[in-house]
């Protein structure tokens, strides 16, 4: 079992920035994906950016040019740097780990991520 601990959220402007981190208890090595997903109320959880076990990344268009999924693989930790954040990404970001034998698939408890207009 892997625990995932994310921090780093809080109340920024729109056009500021933020740094999430994402500490995995393992290796993060042992997972062939390491996700941010987000969820705003009333809408469903989707899937921000990626980082595969190669360290290519992956990106969704509403965050494309503006995020960037990074990891320390010494620190076990996974970053995700947001900069000109939007009010629309208000939202809880989650960490996740997925490996696809098994397949297995760990969440951290989530981070508030809030941008004011």
């Amino acid at each position: 079992q892997v625990q995932l601990v994310e921090s780093g959220g809080g109340l920024v402007q729109a056009g500021g920035s933020l740094r999430l981190s994402c500490a995995a208890s393992g290796s993060i090595l042992s997972f062939n994906l390491m996700r941010w997903h987000r969820q705003a109320p009333g809408k469903p959880r989707e899937l921000v950016a990626a980082i595969n076990i190669g360290a290519s990344t992956d990106y969704a268009d509403s965050v494309k040019g503006r995020f960037t999924i990074s990891r320390d693989i010494a620190k076990k930790t996974v970053y995700l740097q947001m900069n000109s954040l939007k009010p629309e990404d208000t939202a809880v970001y989650y960490c996740n780990a997925w490996r696809n034998i098994g397949p297995v698939d760990y969440w951290g408890q989530g981070t508030q991520v809030t941008v004011s207009s």
